[in-house]
């Protein structure tokens, strides 16, 4: 890539979001908003970032998959950055998907086995 990628979202997943809000909004002074998400569960996003930082959210999960937090990177071609990480020694974890609201997704591990995030905005929002 030419040019520097942007880190421009985060994610928790838990099991357990009622109290990931009131800890991060208790250290952080975090709010949260419910906005679902594409599987009908609950997705609850912050502007913690405010205007300097990044923005997030925390994803409940059903208990079936560990809990986690993970960084997204912005990306022109969500397939292109899979098949560059994989060059690169990494592994793609989740292959590329898109949401019904047409944003793009993968999950990568780098080599050292760390979990990442590469997303495309929907066409016409980037």
């Amino acid at each position: 890539m030419s040019t520097t990628t942007p880190i421009t979202w985060f994610e928790i997943g838990t099991d357990r979001p009622e109290e990931a809000e009131r800890f991060y909004g208790e250290l952080f002074g975090w709010t949260f908003e419910e906005q679902g998400s594409a599987d009908g569960g609950s997705y609850r996003v912050t502007g913690a970032g405010g205007d300097t930082g990044i923005g997030g959210a925390i994803r409940a999960t059903d208990g079936t998959s560990p809990n986690y937090a993970v960084f997204y990177a912005e990306v022109t071609d969500v397939a292109e950055t899979c098949r560059q990480a994989e060059a690169a020694g990494g592994k793609v974890l989740v292959a590329p998907r898109t949401t019904p609201a047409g944003l793009t997704l993968a999950h990568l591990l780098d080599p050292a086995g760390n979990h990442l995030g590469v997303f495309a905005p929907p066409p016409g929002q980037n």
